[in-house]
């Protein structure tokens, strides 16, 4: 099958659980089999899940490093978007606590289309870009929606080949279809037109 990202032709990588993952001849990208997406009602179970409340001293640590990395760069005079902020808006709830203007977009839980017809200075994806079904699509529409020099954090944990994939726990999640790796980033980088991208640990910062 072709890559949802780049297009190319794939190869088996590994069939784990009952499930197959091809990975990209060229931009290096792991992804799951459409056969095996779930459902827009089983997804939304499945994320309904998830632990993420805005009060949870854990959770607020897990997302701390987009929130510094903002804190760092932008003011509460600029304007952002938590793209896919879930059931639990934590990036959001942070920084609307320090006065910053940000507006959650998520398409089960917050599915405010409006907020896809304005332009942003930053774009916040926590935990998010594993799910897109079409990457290539959700890439090109985020490119879309930063303002020149704007910023796109993205956090999610990169494949490297350090790591057993059959035994690794992030591709456990039913809902997680698109695995990166350090070379899919940099054809994200390339081929959207961001100017730079940086990435330290499980945070990644492109930059318009």
């Amino acid at each position: 099958m072709q890559c949802s990202l780049c297009g190319s032709e794939t190869l088996l990588f590994s069939e784990v659980q009952e499930r197959m993952f091809f990975k990209c001849s060229k931009c290096e990208g792991i992804l799951l089999h459409p056969s095996y997406f779930l459902s827009a009602d089983k997804e939304k179970t499945r994320y309904q899940l998830h632990q993420n409340d805005v009060n949870n001293l854990g959770y607020q640590n897990f997302v701390s490093p987009i929130i510094q990395a903002i804190f760092e760069e932008y003011e509460n005079t600029h304007i952002g978007l938590d793209f896919g902020s879930g059931n639990g808006p934590v990036v959001t709830t942070l920084l609307e606590k320090k006065g910053y203007n940000i507006t959650s977009y998520d398409p089960f839980f917050a599915p405010n289309n409006k907020a896809l017809k304005k332009t942003y200075d930053y774009i916040v994806c926590c935990e998010v870009i594993e799910h897109f079904y079409n990457p290539f699509k959700e890439f090109e529409l985020l490119f879309s929606l930063l303002n020149p020099n704007g910023t796109l954090y993205c956090k999610t944990y990169i494949y490297d080949q350090s790591i057993d994939f059959k035994s690794w726990w992030y591709k456990n999640d039913t809902t997680h279809v698109f695995f990166y790796t350090k070379n899919t980033l940099q054809w994200i980088t390339k081929r959207f037109g961001f100017n730079n991208i940086e990435i330290k640990k499980n945070l990644i910062t492109l930059k318009k």
